[in-house]
């Protein structure tokens, strides 16, 4: 099955270092390659350094460097309890992809950009993404940037193209914070507020803010 890593779809697989020789005759694409064992790039796109905002990849990175720590403290008489790890880099991603696209619901109207709707009495009324409106609500440069790029990637495509079709539906772990980010917003402000490490520290209780 190591053919599957041409396959142009984004996933994580892996592999034994035993199969690396094989690999590396393989027509990759954009793939990283790490060695987990030795914590290093075996090989990269040479924009992992620079391709996120960086405030908010400087308190991903502040997390998850302290997340054994955080974990101990979220567990008190169970130190090093896989499933409080296990919260705490869960959240920490969650916080990341709030503060990034957390804006999205105010952004998916029954109204298309172009200010045309489909809608009838007959049939419910359709969702619309307004993605320009959307990138452009965010204020910081450096994000706005990031934000071009991810809004091209299959990942949110599939992400918007859902809650376009399951608007109420949805309620997981992420809807669940995007609503208290929302929330937590004076409603004149709703374009975005940098709060990455404050509002992980309200949501799990054990973090300061930086």
């Amino acid at each position: 099955m190591l053919d599957i890593v041409c396959t142009p779809t984004p996933f994580l697989v892996g592999l034994l270092s035993s199969s690396l020789p094989q690999l590396t005759e393989l027509p990759l694409e954009e793939v990283l390659v790490v060695d987990l064992e030795n914590s290093r790039f075996l090989r990269q796109l040479d924009d992992e350094d620079s391709i996120l905002p960086s405030k908010l990849q400087s308190a991903l990175e502040n997390v998850l460097e302290r997340r054994r720590e955080l974990a101990n403290e979220r567990g008190g008489d169970t130190p090093g309890d896989s499933g409080h790890l296990s919260t705490v880099v869960s959240e920490a991603f969650v916080r990341f992809f709030v503060e990034l696209v957390g804006h999205y619901p105010l952004f998916i109207t029954g109204e298309r950009e172009d200010g045309y709707s489909s809608s009838s009495s007959s049939s419910p009324v359709p969702c619309y993404f307004q993605r320009e409106s959307f990138r452009k609500a965010i204020p910081s440069k450096t994000v706005r940037r990031f934000l071009e790029v991810f809004m091209e990637t299959q990942m949110f495509g599939w992400f918007i193209q859902e809650r376009e079709l399951h608007r109420q539906a949805l309620r997981g772990l992420f809807e669940v914070r995007v609503q208290e980010y929302l929330d937590s917003i004076h409603e004149n402000e709703h374009r975005r507020v940098n709060r990455f490490l404050k509002g992980l520290g309200n949501k799990m209780k054990f973090l300061s803010k930086k």
